[in-house]
């Protein structure tokens, strides 16, 4: 069931013309009583009247109108301010404005089998009003429970921690993840007429059992880390100083005490703490 438009009358035309309707039966009325005849003429705007006056109703901005006649859908009114439409329509109410769902924080496991506790956000508006009504019971709570399954379905998709320099993870990557996740989201409410404007993770941590152990984890790759970039630096800062020496002739150096250097600039330079310095105030041989 697809959204179409449905009839409806500016309600200010239709208030003129009831007003113009009352005018008429007044007078029909004072005719009669000066008259002193019946004039049974006055129940053509009497009749009108009792058509006109129940089909008045008022849309506010960002809503609409979904009307049935009989049970059968005939269309959707988005005009805001007073409108008119056939007094037989029945009509509900709906709001087209953005809304805000915020899941609650799920423990699941990530791609890698760990725990990890997740939450969402999700920016959603109505965009079919005839398949929010009329496809679904509650558009609203099929919403909620919908993007709490892709959530969880997402995120065992990916693993919480880049292991790989071209793998996609939760924890590196929430803008990839957040286009994932929103098209997963979509693609399951598409047929309740909502359209999801954005998804994001609100929360994402590992779960309590296993966050002390993680953190370890975490803390030891980023040490490993840290020391390859220094014993990187090292490498270079010894090599360009042994290239130098040999360059400007300031000392000769054999293999033996070229490696004696070496291992000395390697302990002070890569060490983590301060080095105290000795004098050699006799032969470097």
């Amino acid at each position: 069931m697809k959204e179409n438009k449905g009839f409806s009358i500016n309600g200010f035309t239709m208030l003129l013309v009831l007003f113009a309707a009352i005018a008429v039966l007044i007078s029909f009325i004072v005719s009669q009583v000066i008259a002193e005849q019946p004039n049974f003429w006055f129940f053509v705007p009497l009749a009108c009247i009792v058509f006109i006056a129940p089909g008045f109703f008022m849309v506010q901005p960002n809503q609409a109108r979904v009307m049935t006649f009989f049970g059968r859908y005939v269309g959707t009114i988005k005009a805001n301010g007073l409108r008119w439409t056939i007094p037989f329509f029945i009509g509900r109410t709906i709001s087209l404005r953005i809304r805000n769902f915020e899941s609650n924080q799920m423990k699941v496991n990530d791609n890698h089998g760990n725990p990890i506790e997740i939450a969402t956000v999700v920016v959603w508006s109505v965009e079919d009003t005839a398949e929010a009504i009329f496809e679904v019971d509650d558009y609203a709570s099929f919403v909620s429970i919908q993007s709490e399954s892709a959530l969880r379905n997402m995120a065992i998709s990916y693993p919480y921690d880049q292991h790989e320099d071209d793998a996609i993870a939760l924890r590196s990557h929430p803008q990839e993840v957040s286009e994932a996740l929103k098209i997963e989201i979509q693609d399951r409410l598409e047929k309740a007429g909502v359209k999801v404007h954005e998804a994001r993770i609100s929360h994402l941590a590992y779960a309590p059992e296993i966050a002390n152990a993680m953190l370890q984890r975490q803390q030891a790759s980023a040490i490993i880390a840290a020391r390859r970039l220094i014993v990187d630096g090292a490498v270079g800062m010894v090599e360009m100083a042994l290239s130098q020496l040999s360059e400007k002739a300031i000392v000769e150096l054999d293999e033996e005490r070229k490696a004696t250097m070496v291992s000395n600039l390697l302990v002070v330079l890569c060490s983590d703490k301060s080095t105290q310095p000795v004098v050699n105030t006799g032969s470097l041989y």
